[in-house]
């Protein structure tokens, strides 16, 4: 309809047609607005709530749609439908077959949190299972293929160590024990040669002393890594360049006697030449205490591997 003059309330008679005008329109707005909301609220209709009554997927069919997910290469479909199951049953006799395949495909999709996460929670409500070995072992690789390089924080190493160590200890007996074995070798390895690098850096800046601890930590910690030999020539260096020429000498002799035939054997007693001195062991060193029944059991450093 027309608005008029007329039309107008009592109160708004007073003003000019066009903020009149205004007014009224805007009253319309409001009025239509309040519908607008009455439209939206479920609860100002005379509705019946009708509840989802849908039953939930059978435990069984869930676990066997993951398989079959995974078979076809799916590993994060799998993952999903093996999460449901502790979601839909999980007092189920699947729910514990669906946690521990849970971290299998998350460990088959490089996603090596996720499948840290749910091979805890299968060892922490499973600690007696068969299968706990198996946890033990996919929690473990997946912190071992998160290891990066030695220049950078090393965290991950010292976890996948850890990780490693307590499967040793718990299954003695496990099909995992030898490849864990082998992997902490590894991981230990790459712990020594963050440490070389830092004591090489602090070799080079002078700072003797900063990289003896360093050097040290290596013989100490991780003498069947490959970077033993290298850190017992360079404590022959760093106590030269310090004056202290006993533990020089003994840092070579111990060198000599258990990797005769290394190069880094040889640099030392060059070096030692040339200062008019000869490898001489002193059994009270702390250098040769580090090696007392010490026997070289590694004979290569394996590579980074998978599952």
């Amino acid at each position: 309809m027309s608005v008029t003059r007329q039309s107008l309330p009592a109160i708004h008679r007073g003003l000019s047609p066009r903020k009149g005008l205004a007014l009224a329109l805007g009253a319309a707005l409001l009025l239509g607005g309040c519908d607008s909301l009455s439209s939206l609220n479920p609860f100002d209709r005379p509705e019946t709530y009708k509840p989802d009554l849908t039953p939930p997927t059978p435990a069984d069919k869930l676990y066997n749609e993951g398989l079959a997910r995974l078979q076809n290469g799916d590993s994060e479909g799998a993952a999903k439908k093996f999460e449901d199951i502790d979601k839909s049953a999980p007092f189920s006799p699947y729910a514990r077959k669906g946690m521990l395949m849970t971290a299998y495909t998350n460990f088959q999709a490089s996603k090596w949190e996720e499948a840290i996460t749910a091979s805890k929670r299968f060892i922490a409500q499973n600690p007696a299972s068969p299968d706990a070995a198996y946890a033990q072992y996919i929690m473990a690789m997946s912190y071992y293929n998160q290891i990066p390089d030695t220049t950078r924080d090393q965290e991950k190493t010292r976890q996948a160590i850890q990780a490693f160590e307590e499967l040793i200890g718990r299954y003695p007996k496990s099909e995992y024990v030898l490849d864990a074995k082998e992997k902490l070798l590894v991981a230990k390895d790459q712990l020594a040669g963050k440490e070389m690098n830092v004591g090489r850096y602090y070799l080079e800046k002078r700072n003797y002393t900063a990289a003896v601890n360093r050097f040290r930590e290596v013989i100490i910690k991780y003498q069947t890594t490959r970077h033993v030999e290298e850190a017992l020539e360079r404590l022959t260096e760093a106590y030269m360049a310090m004056g202290i020429t006993n533990e020089a000498q003994t840092a070579a002799a111990v060198l000599g006697h258990n990797f005769p035939d290394s190069p880094w054997y040889k640099d030392a007693y060059a070096l030692l030449q040339s200062h008019g001195l000869e490898p001489r062991e002193d059994r009270g060193s702390y250098i040769s205490r580090a090696f007392q029944g010490f026997s070289r059991t590694v004979g290569g450093i394996i590579g980074l591997g998978s599952l």
